[in-house]
């Protein structure tokens, strides 16, 4: 196995870090890294706002379930979808633009997750650990008030960086014979693969916890689909200007 998909096999989600700050000139590497990830036609639409803040970190912390290790990390990125460059950059060049389409919404989230991909595998490539915030969306209204994000511009997530303070195992993810299908989309053998994935899912919570969560993949999902997740982001997104036409 080349020292590149080790590298990409051996991801942790990292919730504790020392107090050793990232050089100015790695975090900067790692960003540029983020920038040669692919971009749909060159569009190039995020911005990435490294909060440096205390306060308004602890604020976000807050914001996002209580997860005090955005404040506690080396530091913290928001990776934002970003329409409002380019769009304004098309318009001065003549163009008629018509902005808020769905296709731009999707355009911008892609280019927004790749860019934070790149970034990550970077970090990691240099020893440091990371932690996607998905939280920032439970209140993303509050999250760009913080971070002044104007019209065509929305919080996908956040990024915790640092240097590790653990060492958690490896999550196992599913068998890739349940989720590579050949020449069109099968299902036949999902159902008994999920069963068997549940079993290692169940083994790695209770030897995690010491017995302590006695659960499985598929347990863990019901909260996900039982009720409405985020109800609150399709009008959030239309009032960033993203009417999803």
């Amino acid at each position: 196995m080349n020292p590149t998909i080790k590298l990409l096999n051996s991801h942790r989600s990292i919730r504790k870090f020392t107090e050793q700050k990232i050089p100015r000139e790695l975090f900067e590497e790692l960003i540029c890294a983020g920038q040669s990830a692919a971009t749909s036609n060159h569009v190039q639409a995020y911005s990435v706002i490294h909060v440096i803040n205390p306060e308004n970190r602890m604020k976000i912390a807050e914001l996002a379930g209580g997860q005090t290790y955005i404040a506690e990390s080396s530091d913290f990125l928001v990776f934002c979808a970003d329409m409002k460059r380019s769009t304004e950059a098309a318009g001065r060049a003549g163009a008629e633009v018509v902005r808020g389409m769905a296709e731009q919404l999707v355009v911008a989230s892609v280019d927004t997750a790749l860019m934070a991909q790149n970034v990550a595998i970077a970090a990691e490539s240099e020893g440091l650990g990371l932690c996607y915030i998905g939280g920032i969306r439970n209140n993303p209204a509050e999250v760009s008030e913080i971070l002044h994000l104007p019209e065509h511009v929305y919080p996908v997530f956040g990024m915790c960086l640092g240097y590790p303070d653990q060492n958690p195992e490896v999550k196992p993810r599913l068998p890739v014979e349940t989720i590579l299908k050949e020449d069109y989309y099968q299902d036949e053998q999902d159902e008994a693969q999920v069963a068997g994935f549940d079993k290692t899912m169940n083994k790695y919570y209770l030897e995690r916890t010491g017995g302590g969560k006695d659960t499985n993949w598929s347990e863990q999902l019901k909260p996900l689909f039982t009720s409405k997740l985020r109800p609150h982001m399709k009008a959030f997104l239309q009032e960033k200007g993203f009417k999803m036409q």
